[in-house]
């Protein structure tokens, strides 16, 4: 007990997180000499957002409050590397222009999330911003151990603060977490990840679990208060594949990242494992959620999903770029990870999941090449084309039954990004360079993609998602070549604004 009243101290001690203390994440970055060669670093993007340096993560608590749309993600002050968990901040009034704020919440010392702010959500309670999310320390027994990965072993408690300003800089966190341990007697796998959302007069929160030996699993909480929580029953639960794993999270028996939500007609959950992101549709009934569709939300390089609802309404999807260049280049490089752009969020006849990137977008468009059916020499006028600073987005349309091969790549011919599909070929895929995605239509087929900087991110048909990253740089501007350019029906290209003058912050 002497123990437990030295930490609940130390907790309430540390526990007001305020802005004098943490600095706006360009500040940190403006510290070290790497700031020249962060600066002029070609594969660092432009138009998404990301800290001014070292590394981040998931996408938390998104939220549009007072005119401004707020997002917290993961994010390492020490480092471009993983470890020592912040909830980083920045705010927009548009999705597309990011401003950084000091760091929002950091762990406490000795406290219950002293070794890591972990992921979580942001509702308001009544008229006040209020965060919940995972904490984590390190377990008093083997019995606490709730996250174990073959590199740590911790405790996973879920904890509160609650905004003490208008703008969402200052934070008070409660002096213990609102859910102390797992349900008892349950084999879980992982407990993290909160997601909250309210239903007449009571909360509900689920958590990224799984049953050992089973699969992943969501847990359903409910509350009056947010701060006293009942365990009630999985919301559903699924398979893994069988396979050993020394994380849960490779085989499919913990399910990280889920994401809760009415769309249409019909409930929709999110959740990451096995290295994408998942999405199922179906029914919600006596709060039990029932699946009847599923499919990827990504095939490339994305992961830990995050909703919220925008000005309008519109359901937007939040997602964490990682690198998938090796550790040692990225830490050299002195900044890691990106956010994907929003997507719009909404169901397909089929009552499967569409995305497009939100129309906000398209207020970073600058020159524009238009080509048209009937247009006199399409392939001289797109080999004119050239494309500078690794800034750009693309959208084209094939006609059915037809394949594409889409190339960028420098005047003089060395390989940059390739885009294909091929209806022809037995188990036909959408493929971005050696990353392939399965795909099979019979109609015409609306190609999107965004390059910026190192980061690719493909739509089709508002139903498939490619995110590549891309580590070269071009020895000069980018050109386009298009193979079977006669099933070519329109192409579109339009220059993109930097929102950064320096790529070292996200602020205009």
């Amino acid at each position: 007990m002497r123990e437990l009243s030295r930490r609940n101290f130390l907790w309430q001690a540390a526990c007001l997180t305020a802005s004098a203390a943490l600095p706006p994440l360009e500040a940190i970055a403006a510290r070290g000499s790497s700031q020249s060669r962060l600066a002029t670093d070609r594969l660092r993007p432009q138009f998404h957002l990301l800290p001014a340096a070292n590394w981040m993560n998931d996408p938390n608590g998104p939220i549009f409050y007072r005119g401004r749309y707020h997002m917290f993600f993961q994010y390492n002050p020490n480092g471009a590397f993983w470890g020592s968990m912040h909830w980083a901040h920045a705010t927009s009034p548009d999705m597309i222009h990011w401003q950084h704020e000091p760091v929002a919440i950091a762990p406490t010392p000795n406290g219950w999330d002293r070794d890591g702010v972990f992921s979580g959500s942001m509702v308001l309670d009544g008229v006040t911003p209020t965060a919940i999310y995972t904490g984590v320390l390190p377990p008093a027994s083997p019995a606490e151990i709730t996250l174990d990965d073959g590199d740590h072993k911790w405790r996973e408690v879920q904890c509160l603060a609650v905004a003490q300003d208008p703008g969402l800089r200052t934070w008070e966190k409660l002096p213990a977490p609102v859910i102390l341990r797992p349900p008892e007697h349950m084999a879980i796998t992982g407990f993290r990840d909160p997601g909250v959302w309210k239903e007449g007069k009571e909360w509900l929160l689920t958590l990224g679990s799984g049953i050992k030996g089973k699969g992943g699993a969501v847990l359903l909480y409910e509350s009056r208060d947010l701060r006293r929580w009942t365990y009630r029953h999985p919301l559903i639960e699924g398979r893994g594949t069988g396979q050993p794993a020394v994380n849960p999270v490779d085989n499919g028996e913990m399910w990280e990242c889920p994401d809760f939500f009415a769309l249409g007609d019909r409930h929709v959950l999110l959740h990451a494992a096995m290295g994408k992101v998942w999405w199922k549709t179906g029914t919600y009934r006596n709060r039990r959620f029932t699946a009847e569709n599923e499919g990827v939300v990504d095939w490339g390089s994305y992961y830990a999903p995050k909703t919220m609802l925008d000005e309008r309404g519109n359901r937007i999807l939040w997602g964490w770029i990682p690198e998938t260049r090796p550790d040692s280049e990225y830490r050299a490089a002195g900044w890691a990870g990106a956010m994907a752009l929003p997507r719009v969020l909404s169901l397909g006849p089929d009552k499967s999941l569409r995305m497009t990137v939100a129309p906000a977008a398209e207020v970073l468009r600058t020159s524009h090449l238009s080509v048209k059916p009937g247009d006199r020499n399409p392939a001289k006028a797109i080999g004119g084309l050239r494309i500078n600073d690794l800034s750009v987005e693309i959208a084209a349309r094939f006609a059915a039954k037809r394949g594409f091969h889409l190339r960028l790549r420098p005047e003089k011919g060395e390989k940059f990004a390739e885009i294909s599909y091929d209806p022809q070929q037995r188990g036909s895929e959408l493929r971005v360079n050696t990353t392939a995605a399965p795909m099979e239509t019979h109609e015409a087929v609306n190609l999107r993609a965004f390059v910026d900087g190192s980061v690719l991110e493909v739509l089709v048909n508002d139903a498939i998602a490619l995110t590549a990253r891309v580590y070269s740089v071009p020895s000069g501007p980018l050109t386009i070549d298009i193979g079977e350019i006669e099933g070519l029906e329109s192409l579109d290209v339009w220059g993109m604004k930097a929102i950064s003058r320096d790529r070292l912050t996200t602020s205009a």
